[in-house]
């Protein structure tokens, strides 16, 4: 490793105050990165894989858009990712875009759901929005409402290690920006400079009964508010509705028969032909307006003097 590194220090070395045409800056800058990231200098000078992952880390030379992505802890995938708008009552999809994998999903839903939004063009009592956990982000919700968009989106329960309490075991009163656990402890949040804060309990978790059922640190628990907190806790407490949950279950299976559409192997779906994001999100929404054709044709869809129909039931 160490003699592979100083290779590519020599190479940018030799190509130092050329002018460069763009294929060869371009390579240049692969080289640069791929030479410095996860690696790190030791005591005598040589060179070695630090351990630990760089963000953003270019994990491919014949494709550096393609990045680590993963489906849950335990299971990994490389490349893209390949996100789809569905309409639930026809299922046509009506729009598909694709990220690096380690793009989070709710960061590409704006794009995917620009037509809805009343104030971009969309229709004027804006839509419903049905999307999983992964959609249910403070950032995204926040958003779907400032566009008039009616989130039917789940969102992620806290959660705690090892069962220990869960923030929604906290009372938390942001008009008087306190936090209370459980053991009716009291303390003050601290504002965060980007919004939301931390509530720290301190020496007050040491000699604290409930201590072992709430957290492990020598330093006191930390409950940590979000800048969207009154957000996400409207949309957790939407979520426990019964009609809401029948509503939400209705609707998700037609999506999640759409995705086994476009991933079925005669598709190829599941595995990039090509490669670089622009020519992946072509071929992804190519293989979505095949997909979408043989939806029409299962509808019944045909020309007529008056323009195209589908034919009824």
């Amino acid at each position: 490793m160490d003699a592979l590194v100083r290779d590519g220090y020599r190479a940018h070395y030799a190509l130092r105050g050329e002018r460069l045409d763009p294929r060869t800056a371009e390579a240049a800058a692969l080289l640069a990165t791929v030479t410095g990231q996860d690696i790190e200098e030791t005591d005598d000078g040589r060179f070695r894989i630090f351990e630990g992952t760089a963000a953003d880390r270019v994990i491919s030379t014949v494709d550096p858009q393609a990045r680590h992505g993963h489906k849950t802890a335990a299971h990994g995938f490389d490349g893209y990712k390949g996100h789809v708008a569905v309409d639930p009552d026809s299922e046509i999809i009506c729009a598909a875009e694709v990220s690096p994998a380690a793009t989070g999903d709710a960061v590409v839903a704006p794009t995917l759901l620009g037509d809805l939004a009343p104030d971009q063009g969309g229709p004027t009592a804006g839509g419903v929005v049905y999307g999983d956990s992964a959609y249910g982000t403070g950032t995204h919700l926040a958003w779907m409402d400032e566009h008039g968009l009616a989130p039917m989106v789940t969102t992620q329960l806290p959660a705690a290690p090892g069962g220990r309490f869960a923030k929604d075991q906290f009372r938390v009163d942001l008009q008087a920006q306190t936090v209370t656990c459980p053991a009716r402890v009291t303390v003050a949040i601290r504002p965060a400079r980007r919004g939301g804060g931390r509530a720290w309990f301190g020496a007050a978790c040491s000699v604290c009964p409930l201590r072992d059922a709430c957290t492990s640190s020598v330093r006191g628990r930390v409950v940590t508010i979000h800048p969207h907190e009154v957000t996400l806790a409207a949309a957790r407490a939407r979520q426990r509705d019964p009609v809401w949950r029948a509503d939400y279950r209705a609707t998700r299976p037609k999506v999640e028969r759409k995705l086994a559409h476009l991933l079925r192997r005669r598709h190829g779906g599941r595995r990039a032909r090509v490669r670089g994001l622009v020519r992946v999100t072509q071929d992804w929404k190519l293989l979505a307006g095949a997909v979408n054709l043989a939806r029409f044709a299962t509808l019944g869809l045909r020309s007529t003097s008056t323009g195209w129909q589908v034919q009824p039931a």
